[in-house]
């Protein structure tokens, strides 16, 4: 009796791989991707200002819209070593620090600016600080090399949660390529960082007073996506920081994920009335914002 051939090895292994990404495709579809958001801002001569970035036209998701930075969360974030380093984690969960820590260092990936304190002094580092630390960490931890618990232990600093107060909380439709499960935090910038895209997932940046990203919006002068837009809108009702935050803490949050009606060649999103963007609904002609929203 002959032995029959076992398929080569490395054959197997490529089906196998091939397999396991169809899997992850599945399962990514029915299970959005936990993800964070942070609004930095500011009050400026015209009034508040927000800081956003323009996503890499090349990205597959969102590409070349302008956002909030913001990304999904790594699993080195929800780790209880690096709630060691946080401040602000007393009545938080591993999540709700971890969302945390996400949006602090995509922050500091995308945008340059750093939320932590010198853990001898307990206060906000300073402009130069940040400037040394992105010039020496920020391109690691976007590549993964290092964690923002490196970066906290290394130049001795805890990582500033409490900074992040909670805004609103979107989860993409079911009918998005790529789903997402994105808290959106406000946090004031800190007083002389200067922000900066990082040339690579962002390309742009810009401070802008959310009434004028929205009319720039509406002129297509730039590219917001719905749940972009939603969040422009609702900071619109605050005038300064101050009351931003306030009204942010007073207010509960409620979970969107819009429910998405494709017909006669335009997309109505329904968003509950009770989330505080004073709308039900809104309709766009169809195009590449079909994707929705990414982290921002």
């Amino acid at each position: 009796m002959k032995n029959k051939r076992l398929p080569d090895v490395g054959k197997r292994d490529k089906i196998n791989k091939f397999l396991f990404a169809r899997f992850l495709a599945v399962i990514q579809l029915s299970h959005p991707i936990k993800s964070t958001t942070v609004i930095l801002l500011r009050d400026g001569t015209d009034g508040m200002e927000v800081f956003m970035v323009t996503r890499n036209a090349g990205i597959d998701f969102a590409g070349g819209a302008l956002v909030y930075p913001g990304g999904k969360t790594n699993p080195e974030d929800l780790t209880p070593e690096t709630a060691a380093y946080c401040d602000g984690n007393d009545d938080l969960d591993i999540s709700e620090i971890g969302s945390r820590v996400c949006g602090i260092r995509e922050t500091f990936e995308e945008a340059g600016f750093l939320l932590a304190r010198e853990k001898n002094t307990g206060m906000l580092i300073n402009r130069e600080r940040c400037l040394s630390i992105g010039a020496a960490y920020r391109e690691p931890i976007r590549r993964g090399k290092l964690s923002m618990k490196d970066l906290a232990s290394n130049e001795h600093l805890t990582l500033a949660c409490d900074l992040l107060v909670p805004f609103a909380h979107w989860i993409t439709p079911s009918i998005s390529p790529k789903r997402y499960d994105t808290w959106f935090y406000l946090a004031k910038a800190p007083e002389g960082q200067i922000g900066s895209h990082d040339n690579s997932e962002t390309v742009a940046s810009l401070w802008i007073n959310p009434d004028q990203a929205l009319a720039g919006a509406k002129n297509k002068i730039y590219n917001i996506v719905f749940a972009t837009r939603m969040n422009l809108r609702k900071l619109g009702k605050s005038d300064n920081v101050k009351l931003a935050m306030n009204m942010a803490q007073a207010n509960k949050v409620i979970t969107v994920e819009p429910e998405v009606i494709n017909e006669n060649n335009n997309i109505t999103f329904r968003i509950p009335w009770e989330a505080g963007y004073d709308m039900e609904q809104e309709t766009e002609t169809v195009g590449p914002a079909v994707a929705f929203y990414a982290s921002g």
